[in-house]
Order: structure tokens, then sequence, then C-alpha cells
């Protein structure tokens, strides 16, 4: 027998088995029924733009006819081109150095009742048609997320929650993507175009498991809002709003994108959150 390979198989196994055995676990649920999935670091580009323009033919020339085929001349395709490269952004890097948790889904109202004791949501009884226990909480301001989340760290001592940072947030929502979502994704996994908000973990989860990050409500993030269109690659440290991200199930279309960079306080009742669990 070949010793020196023996016992190099044996360390292999040993180093799998500590591996495995000391590996965080994908998902957590705490002792009130949130569940959490293990974010990985990475990196993304945050607040890359790049509007659509009408590209000009492959002719050489383009004229000013009337011809409904071809109702522009080469001048317009100039100035759109020119204008858009205007409004373009290259965005800047971001890299998420540390592991978090994230809530699979937003907060919901059983879980807002479990901890604080009451329920501030507009669509509950007899405004839904189904358990409003499972609709998200609403109707709660950045403050009121800080009341939640030092009850919940009050309640539960072997771990820390807090609101996710915007690009934690980001990050979690693209779920590894670097473009933004199409069209056909958007329909497929945005809680959108209903008259009140719905139960959560309806549609399509992203890559990583996370539901309901577009649509349903909006989600408030640590950050303060910078009044700005696109955030900064160093967040403010102060400010009169805190950032919103995701849009709601009545929000815009435009607005179901991972980078849009809104401001509270909303409307109240589509406006809602989702927690991070900090790993140890």
């Amino acid at each position: 027998m070949n010793v020196p390979f023996v016992k190099s198989l044996l360390g292999c196994l040993f180093v799998l088995y500590a591996s495995a055995a000391f590996a965080q676990e994908p998902t957590y649920t705490n002792s009130i029924g949130m569940e959490f999935v293990l974010i990985q670091p990475g990196s993304m580009t945050v607040g890359r733009f790049q509007p659509p323009y009408p590209h000009q033919p492959a002719i050489s020339t383009v004229s000013a006819s009337k011809d409904p085929g071809m109702p522009w001349t080469q001048n317009d395709y100039q100035l759109a081109e020119k204008l858009v490269k205007q409004d373009a952004r290259p965005g800047f890097p971001v890299k998420i150095s540390s592991p978090y948790y994230i809530g699979k889904f937003e907060v919901t109202q059983a879980q807002w009742k479990q901890v604080m004791g009451s329920n501030p949501s507009a669509f509950q009884g007899d405004k839904v048609k189904d358990e409003a226990d499972q609709h998200p909480v609403e109707q709660v301001t950045w403050q009121d997320t800080q009341k939640f989340l030092a009850k919940l760290n009050a309640l539960d001592k072997n771990h820390h929650y807090r609101l996710p940072t915007e690009f934690e947030w980001e990050y979690a929502a693209r779920a590894g993507a670097q473009d933004d979502i199409s069209w056909k994704a958007i329909w497929a996994s945005a809680q959108m175009g209903s008259k009140t908000t719905s139960k959560v973990g309806q549609k399509t989860p992203n890559a990583w498991g996370l539901y309901d990050t577009l649509g349903n409500v909006w989600e408030w993030v640590q950050d303060y809002y910078n009044e700005k269109i696109f955030a900064d690659q160093t967040p403010p440290r102060s400010g009169n709003q805190h950032v919103l991200k995701g849009a709601s199930f009545m929000g815009d279309v435009k607005n179901a994108t991972y980078m849009t960079h809104a401001a509270g306080p909303g409307n109240g009742w589509d406006v809602g959150f989702r927690v991070v669990m900090e790993t140890k």
C-alpha cells in the first residue's frame, strides 16, 4: 500500500469534513419564522445607464422624405445619438466584502404583529381576499422599522438584525445579473398590476432565491437619500429622507428595476421592508 497516498487521501477527507461541518447554511429560519438567504461577497456596477435610441439605417444617405418607413433624417439620428451619449452613465464598481443574510421575503404582517403587538397595515381584514397575515406589512416609516429592529434584536440576542444598505439590497436583488432586468423577467418576478398587496412569495424568485424584490411594496434601506436620480459611490451620512428600492404593486413598470433609487416617505400603504441578519 502506498502510505503517503493514504495519508494524503485522509488529509483531504478531513479538510472536506471540516469545511462541511463549519460551512454556513445557505438559508436560515429564526425563532419567529423569518427566513433568510445567505449572500456571499462579490461585486457589481451600480448606476450604469444607457438610454435606448434608434440607430441610423445602414445606407449612405437618409432623405427627409415623408415615406412612413423612413421618417427620420440623417441629422435626426445624429442628434438622438448625441443626446443619448450626454445622458448615458458608465456607473461605478461596488464591492460587497462580507457575507450577510437577507430576508427571503418582505416582512409580513404576521411577523410584525409577533414582534410589535399591533398591525399598521392598510391591506388587512376585508381589504384583502386571502390571508392578510402573509401579506407584507406596510404603512411603516423608516423610523418604525428601527423600532421593529430594536425589539427583534431584544427578542433574539443570538443575532443582530438591521436594514440592508442600498448596495447590499441591490446586490442581492440582482442575484449576479450585470445588466438591467428584462421586461419578460419583470412580469415573471414582479408583484405588480393589482389593487392591493399580495401574499409574499407568489411570483418567481430571483436566481438566489429571494422573492418580491421588485413589486409588492417599496422597501426601506438604511441609507439616506442623496437628492439625486442615481446613488453616489459614497452614500451620504445625513439627509432628510431614506432610500426606497424595488417599486410597489401599484407602481409604474419603469420603476421595477434594480437601479431605481427612490426616496421616502412614499404613499405609506405601499411601503414595507426586508431585514438583514449579520453573519457571525
